[in-house]
Formats: structure tokens, C-alpha cells, sequence
């Protein structure tokens, strides 16, 4: 039997409604860990599901990091001004932006990043392996790793959160989706330092 305070305990770690905590810890057969991942699961379809829904509202948040040399703008966008003024969206633009600056994404994801991009660091891959003496297919193998590796670290979409390293921002903004009903995307950003 599922009591009230775990209910209560999970939705507080997770934001969702009392009933969806609840058919969680049921599923789970009252694990915590299990019903986590089972709101998770639910969370991406649901943010799948919305991911088509236009979101032309939103903020522009600014960072300005402690000392004033670094700072970024960023551009979030949701479906309606409502959701644009609700206080955890803002919490979560001020968190992108200082994710932002800390971690200098230079892509939104990596499907961004340019081809010729993509093929300099290739060729950087090809002349530190030229000589390991590794079967050409192995050493292809080991290069793609290295890009799709390259791609996810300089994406911002793909880099672990600065929060929360055990989640990408990609995570964290499905999760914001599946609390605040509505669709939520990044639009612009850019990072000055001097």
C-alpha cells in the first residue's frame, strides 16, 4: 500500500500532479528509484508530444557572470505568456543562461554543427591515429566515437547540466515541458567575455 507521504515526497522531488505520483509508486511497487524513472518515461513522451506545438512566446534572460568579464543572452521561448511569467520558467532561463556562460556551447545540438567544422577536427582525428598501427576500420570506428563525442560536448542540448551533471539540458527542459504543459525551446543565444 502506497502511503500519502511518499506521494507527497515525489511530487515534490518531481513536480508532478499527486495522482501521477501516486500510479508511479504504484507501478513501482512503492520504490521511489522505480517510480522516478517511471514519471521520466512519461515526461519524455509527453514532451515528444508537445515538441510539435509551436512556442513563440518566452524571455530573453541575461547572465552577467561575478565579475562582469563574461555574460550571455538567451532567448527561451514557450506557447503562451502565461507560462512566460510563471516564476520556474524564469528559473530555468536564468539556469540555461548561466549554464551558457559556464560551459560555452558553441551549437544548439549537434545536427548544428557545420560540416566543414565536423571535418577539421576529422582530419585531427586521422593524423593522431595515423601512426597507432590500429586496421583502418578500427580507427574509423574509434574517430566517429570521437566526433559524436565532440558534437554532444560543444551542443548545448547534449552537455550535462552544470546543476546537475546526471542530466543534459535536454533533459531539463523536457522535464520543465512535463511540469509546465507546455512546449519549451531555446531559441537564440550568445556568450561575450572578455
Amino acid at each position: 500500500m502506497i502511503k500519502a507521504n511518499q506521494v507527497k515526497q515525489l511530487r515534490e522531488k518531481t513536480g508532478a500532479s499527486m495522482m501521477e505520483c501516486k500510479k508511479a509508486l504504484e507501478e513501482g511497487d512503492g520504490d521511489e528509484a522505480k517510480a522516478l524513472n517511471i514519471l521520466r518515461v512519461k515526461g519524455k513522451n509527453i514532451a515528444l508530444k508537445k515538441s510539435k506545438r509551436e512556442a513563440k512566446q518566452g524571455i530573453i534572460e541575461s547572465y552577467l557572470h561575478g565579475n562582469g568579464k563574461m555574460g550571455v543572452l538567451l532567448e527561451l521561448n514557450c506557447e503562451t505568456d502565461f507560462v512566460a511569467s510563471n516564476k520556474e520558467f524564469k528559473e530555468l532561463a536564468h539556469d540555461l543562461a548561466m549554464h551558457a556562460a559556464g560551459m560555452n556551447p558553441q551549437y544548439l545540438k549537434p545536427k548544428d554543427i557545420p560540416k566543414k567544422v565536423i571535418q577539421a577536427e576529422k582530419e585531427i582525428y586521422k593524423k593522431q591515429f595515423s601512426d597507432s598501427g590500429k586496421p583502418q576500420k578500427i580507427v574509423d570506428k574509434i574517430i566517429e566515437g570521437k566526433i559524436k563525442k565532440y558534437g554532444e560536448e560543444i551542443s548545448f542540448l547534449t552537455q550535462p547540466f552544470v546543476k546537475n551533471p546526471d542530466i543534459t539540458i535536454k533533459d531539463l527542459i523536457e522535464e520543465k515541458i512535463t511540469k509546465l504543459g507546455e512546449n519549451i525551446k531555446i531559441g537564440r543565444f550568445i556568450r561575450y567575455e572578455l
